[in-house]
């Protein structure tokens, strides 16, 4: 059973997820497709949704899809089959029901970074985010997880995201200030004028800056403004957007990505399969459609561990947002590719 929100302010979302749902479960042979229903968890409320799904004979229930109405569906106390939520508690699951919990989410994709830019050999260096919810998620992520991989984040500062200008966070992070302090106290001393060029701090391994693709097309260039264009910077998968000419401005950037966006056999195989099915030649780049048919798969194989004799932690799936496993407690975990940009196009990275 498929429950999101398909009427209201989420609707364009749920949508776009339930079309990739779709279009996975009618990839399979019709005698291997479960019974489907559909519920409107906008139009229901989870409560009444949940228990309609569990009166039906729902063998596992996929969704809801927003952070409230996950939560609202961990709290619910009434008997329900085991749930595949579409994004994920803020803290841990309640004891009870089976709940397993997918999610797009940016602070895994920050872990990812973290132990990247370790392994690259890049130890120590700087952090850039947004201000806000979002920014405040992501860099307490990628610090922890820096630290765990024994690598040390120098500094961090938080631009906003709604502004053009980000020289001020540049600056503070790589010390400009004090390159530009010491030339005047140098002058001062010397009572003549200098011929003088802005250095940065001489520290910085890498650059760790968070933010969507708009940002980052305007905080890239920043960067090489301010002596750190040969700093390997590294981002969410947020960063990037499919544009070519757009993307000249983020060359060198490195970050994770999905399949769907970055290319896959089965991304191949998907698009040539519902080639004919859409109108554009193929389905939309969105990454909800690509959570939603991976939503799919997911259930797919849950469904299938009892004949298995498996554990759900013993499962692994290809998809199209990823490779993905499911932890000990119950989150599922995405491994992304790597790329980073080359003549505004993303080049994969081993």
């Amino acid at each position: 059973m498929l429950m999101l929100p398909l009427t209201g302010r989420q609707s364009a979302a749920a949508i776009a997820v339930r079309d990739g749902f779709l279009t996975a479960y009618y990839s399979l042979p019709a005698a291997s497709r479960p019974g489907l229903r559909i519920y409107d968890s906008a139009q229901l409320g989870v409560a009444a949704a949940l228990g309609q799904a569990a009166q039906d004979g729902a063998g596992l229930i996929i969704g809801p899809l927003t952070r409230e109405e996950v939560a609202a569906a961990a709290a619910y106390t009434g008997p329900r089959p085991p749930l595949l939520t579409l994004n994920a508690l803020a803290g841990p699951a309640p004891a009870g029901n089976t709940l397993y919990q997918f999610a797009l989410s940016p602070e895994e994709e920050a872990r990812q970074v973290a132990r990247r830019v370790v392994a690259d050999g890049n130890r120590a260096g700087v952090a850039l985010v947004p201000s806000g919810e979002w920014g405040r998620r992501v860099l307490a992520a990628f610090t922890q997880e820096l630290n765990a991989a024994g690598g040390q984040l120098l500094d961090a500062a938080t631009y906003d995201a709604a502004s053009t200008d980000y020289a001020a966070a540049i600056s503070q992070v790589l010390r400009i200030g004090e390159s530009e302090s010491r030339n005047k106290r140098l002058q001062a001393v010397l009572g003549t004028r200098l011929t003088f060029q802005p250095r940065r701090r001489g520290d910085v391994a890498f650059i760790f800056a968070a933010g969507q693709a708009q940002t980052k097309r305007l905080l890239r260039p920043q960067l090489r403004f301010y002596f750190a264009g040969d700093v390997p910077t590294y981002a969410t998968a947020d960063a990037f957007e499919p544009n070519v000419s757009a993307n000249q401005d983020l060359d060198g950037l490195i970050f994770p990505d999905a399949p769907w966006l970055l290319g896959s056999a089965l991304v191949d195989s998907v698009r040539e399969a519902t080639h004919a099915a859409w109108p554009a030649g193929g389905p939309p780049r969105n990454i909800l459609f690509a959570f939603g048919f991976d939503a799919a798969r997911l259930a797919m194989a849950l469904r299938s561990l009892p004949q298995r004799n498996g554990s759900a932690t013993s499962l692994a799936v290809d998809g199209l947002t990823g490779h993905l496993t499911i932890a000990a407690d119950g989150h599922v975990l995405r491994d992304l590719m790597w790329a980073q940009i080359r003549n505004g196009e993303p080049r994969l990275l081993n």
